[in-house]
């Protein structure tokens, strides 16, 4: 048998972070800590999400209602084989949990047991919240070094906060997410402009349901799904206009279906973004063993945040790095035993 115990933690932003939806002020988040019999532990952290219909109370009570079912134990392939929780984020706080924990009893790190890469040091995108080109531009000059910025785009200015930023940070890399924030009419208007401004990646311009508009999109920029795509049940009605899906474990309900999701996109030649919600480190973990795997790689939750866990990712000029070891601090996730 193994112990579950969930916590609701708050951790605020050092500034307000606003996309086309609206702003948030701090990140709530669902951990989710398994303790077997041996005192071995296992940690997983999601962040519930309020446009999918989720809430902190909403997802502890969904895997409360299932704890017996979880204590038993089960590993990360019964917890989805069995759907004992629907893809969210409490499947993904608890399936990080079951692996953080496999880890530590078989003494061997997580990247092993899915035969992925061993963690490296990557380029991240660095995310600049939307507003008026001036205050995206100060950002983007202050970080004009780092290889990737992500604009966040959907309001009225859109061409001159891109405009602002390209000025500011000249030799930056640039994609943008508008968060379901345009109309059909604006993407023909503005991807052609996007381009010219050395844009590479244009996330969710429609809300999903319109996606059948994007059927004849021939755009200069390539388009990714992150609204659009959640699980590996989402391919048969994904848009063909998509060249890449954004991968994420609050979407996917956990690194387990994200492997499946990664392994289906590239037979389909799909490209993959590997991305986050704003929260901590132990939540960025799971996601960072398929940064191997991708074209675009946007974990940088843990920067807006006031304070990170001390344990966790190392964060260097746009490049994050696996947390070192370290005897003051219990290890971040997925790390064989000590």
């Amino acid at each position: 048998m193994t112990h579950l115990n969930l916590a609701i933690e708050h951790w605020p932003l050092h500034s307000p972070f606003t996309i086309a939806r609206g702003t948030k002020t701090a990140a709530d988040v669902i951990v989710a800590t398994l303790t077997d019999q041996q005192g071995l532990i296992g940690r997983g952290e999601a962040v519930p999400y309020g446009h999918y219909g989720e809430s902190t109370d909403s997802v502890y009570a969904q895997i409360m209602a299932v704890r017996d079912q979880i204590e038993r134990p089960m590993t990360p392939q019964e917890l989805h084989q069995r759907n004992t929780l629907p893809p969210g984020a409490g499947r993904a706080a608890v399936d990080a949990a079951l692996w953080d924990l496999h880890a530590r009893q078989t003494n061997l790190p997580v990247w092993r047991h899915t035969r992925q890469q061993p963690p490296h040091t990557y380029p991240t995108a660095y995310t600049l919240s939307l507003g008026s080109p001036a205050q995206m531009a100060t950002v983007a000059e202050r970080v004009s070094t780092y290889p990737l910025l992500k604009l966040k785009l959907g309001g009225d200015n859109d061409i001159a906060c891109v405009t602002a930023v390209r000025n500011a940070a000249p030799d930056c890399r640039l994609i943008v997410d508008v968060n379901e924030g345009w109309s059909l009419e604006q993407l023909n208007d503005y991807a052609p402009r996007m381009a010219d401004l050395g844009v590479e990646l244009l996330e969710q311009p429609l809300p999903p349901a319109q996606d059948t508009a994007l059927d004849g999109y021939c755009g200069a920029v390539p388009l990714c799904a992150d609204e659009s795509f959640h699980h590996s049940d989402d391919f048969a009605t994904l848009s063909a206009a998509y060249g890449y899906i954004n991968i994420k474990m609050e979407k996917t309900g956990g690194l387990t279906e994200a492997l499946r999701c990664a392994e289906q996109a590239e037979s389909m030649g799909l490209k993959l973004m590997v991305g986050c919600m704003v929260a901590t480190s132990l939540a960025m973990a799971p996601a960072f063993l398929l940064a191997g795997r991708a074209e675009y790689i946007d974990l940088d939750g843990p920067l807006l945040l006031r304070n990170d866990r001390p344990e966790g990712f190392v964060y260097h000029h746009g490049y994050m790095s696996w947390p070192p070891h370290s005897p003051k601090h219990t290890p971040l996730w997925g790390y064989a035993s000590d």
